[in-house]
């Protein structure tokens, strides 16, 4: 395997039964080739546990968690035969979300990088571009801070130093504190 990376082979098929070493070839493929790595995995459940298995392989690595950050989610829906309407409900684990944020942070900033996560957020690389359009850079000591506030206003974020919630950065003195905002499914468009 570690011979068609290196080829730049597109695809690779590693088959085998539960407990035959799928996990730690993989791993070995990764410590070989050195290369950033996404893991992907059907359910939460087994990405969790290749989250562990992962981070005791590579210690020193950013190994990060990547899955939906819904507990729970129920979409509308109409039970016809009853007569009822049921609203749309969910349930998001802040949690979880903060460990997507270290995720995306990662991948964009180390090269040691290993990710798992869920199948279905096929898209996550699509969507770090997206992200990448809504950086900026601050700079130490630079005397107009006041065009980090315009910046940070265009990026949609609002400026409340009392109620510091998500999507909102607060001024105090010298320093700025940001707290992210969701990624809103409308700016990214066809990709969710």
């Amino acid at each position: 395997m570690v011979d068609g990376v290196n080829k730049n082979e597109k695809f690779q098929t590693l088959l085998g039964v539960t407990g035959s070493g799928k996990t730690f070839t993989i791993a070995n493929v990764i410590a070989q080739t050195g290369k950033p790595s996404i893991v992907m995995a059907p359910n939460k459940t087994l990405a969790a546990q290749l989250y562990s298995e992962f981070r005791d392989f590579f210690p020193q690595n950013a190994v990060e968690y990547f899955v939906s950050y819904y507990d729970y989610y129920q979409p509308e829906a109409y039970v016809p035969g009853r007569d009822v309407f049921i609203e749309k409900d969910s349930s998001i684990n802040d949690h979880i979300e903060q460990m997507r944020l270290s995720a995306t942070k990662s991948l964009l900033e180390r090269d040691d990088s290993i990710m798992l996560q869920q199948s279905l957020l096929f898209m996550v690389l699509e969507i770090l571009l997206i992200i990448m359009e809504w950086f900026f850079t601050f700079k130490l000591r630079e005397n107009s801070s006041k065009k980090y506030y315009f910046t940070l206003v265009s990026m949609q974020y609002d400026r409340n130093d009392f109620d510091f919630s998500r999507g909102c950065f607060r001024v105090r003195g010298d320093v700025i504190d940001i707290f992210p905002q969701k990624i809103q499914k409308q700016r990214l468009g066809s990709l969710i």
